[in-house]
């Protein structure tokens, strides 16, 4: 059976959500389930979905997560669902010329994440805009050792 993957989008300017797109047609082609879900009025419910969940997110202003994922990272911290069912994944987007919040809105999904019971696999994906690597190509790279890890647990598991 196909690992159904739901890939949260966390964006500002569109880049995450670029991102997302690639990260998903390469792991459905490699025989994932996945779905891209923006953050935009989404709330702690987003988590009973089944699967493993990929959280796709840019860093704004000083360190925050972005507009559009502030209700759910509100909502996570307010009602503090137990999440020990949820793995997940996270995919960070910054750019190093902000050293001190670079890719906090990746690693603070992350920090709640794990603070609620859920279990990251794999480390997280940190990319740097002044790198002069392109984010999906990083990303897809990334997703596909990711997707690796996952079957293996699932064969460990079973």
């Amino acid at each position: 059976m196909a690992i159904a993957i739901t890939i949260l989008t966390g964006t500002m300017t569109g880049t995450a959500e670029l991102v997302a797109e690639e990260v998903r047609d390469r792991l459905r082609a490699a025989g994932a389930a996945v779905e891209i879900v923006p953050m935009d009025g989404q709330g702690v419910e987003v988590f009973a979905r089944r699967g493993v969940f990929l959280i796709c997110t840019s860093t704004y202003g000083q360190g925050d997560v972005p507009d559009n994922a502030q209700a759910l990272f509100a909502a996570l911290e307010a009602e503090k669902p137990a999440l020990a069912h949820v793995e997940y994944g996270v995919i960070a987007l910054g750019d190093r010329t902000y050293a001190a919040t670079f890719c906090f809105g990746g690693k603070r999904f992350d920090q709640l994440l794990s603070s609620l019971g859920a279990r990251r696999v794999g480390e997280i994906m940190l990319h740097d805009a002044s790198a002069g690597t392109i984010p999906e190509e990083v990303a897809v790279e990334w997703a596909e050792s990711w997707l690796d890890m996952l079957r293996e647990a699932r064969d460990e598991a079973a």
